[in-house]
This record gives structure tokens, C-alpha cells and sequence, in this order.
């Protein structure tokens, strides 16, 4: 992917910069997202009957068996170029704030990785 040179000068002397991410960047990674139209969670489930105490009350099996698969899909990936790309913004920027809403751990561990903690809000 070729970036503009004026964004890649700014981002090579800024002092502080944030980025905000949701759950596209870890699609690449092999994580479906929830709200794709043919492919998300949501298109296979509805979110009332998993994500919410009165369907772990209606259905705690279904419930602990859709979070389970979930838990278990999430072993299975690796952060991807977008999760790195952002880790290495975090060290070389000195005031980097990563907002997202990702709850998968792939920001962590590209950081890890990359031995860089960004402040994850």
C-alpha cells in the first residue's frame, strides 16, 4: 500500500497521535466481525439471544458454547500487518493512544511483540 508522503512526514515528526480501530483490522487476521451483512455474527445470530443477561437466563448453554467457540477461534489467529503498523507507530511516536473496541488481545500482542506497550483505551 503506498500512503501519501505528506501523511508519512507528519506521522515521522509528530509528537502525539491517536488511532482508532474496530473490529475490521482484526478481519484480516480471520476474525469475523458482527455486523457484516452476510458474513457477521450478527447475520448468524441474533445479538438478544447471546450477548445479554436474559439470554444467558433463557439459554446459558447456547450462551457459554457461542462465547467458547469465540474464545476458541481467537487462539487460532495472529495480530496482522495493520496490528503491527500501529504497535510501531506506538514507538516511534511519544505520545501514542491506541481507542478501540476490540476485545480479541491482537493490539497486545503485535505490541508485545514488538515489545511496546501503547495505552489502549
Amino acid at each position: 500500500m503506498d500512503f501519501p508522503a505528506a501523511l508519512l512526514s507528519a506521522l515521522r515528526s509528530a509528537a502525539s497521535a491517536a488511532a482508532l480501530t474496530g473490529a475490521g483490522i482484526s478481519q484480516e487476521s480471520g476474525l469475523r466481525t458482527f455486523r457484516d451483512a452476510q458474513t457477521g455474527l450478527w447475520a448468524q445470530y441474533k445479538p438478544e439471544d447471546l450477548a445479554s443477561p436474559e439470554a444467558f437466563r433463557r439459554d446459558p448453554k447456547l450462551v457459554w458454547d457461542w462465547y467458547a467457540m469465540r474464545r476458541a477461534r481467537l487462539a487460532e489467529v495472529q495480530p496482522n500487518a495493520g496490528h503491527y503498523a500501529l504497535a510501531a507507530m506506538a514507538r516511534r511516536i511519544p505520545e501514542f493512544t491506541l481507542i478501540t473496541q476490540n476485545v480479541d488481545g491482537l493490539h497486545q500482542k503485535a505490541a508485545e511483540t514488538l515489545r511496546t506497550y501503547p495505552k489502549i483505551a
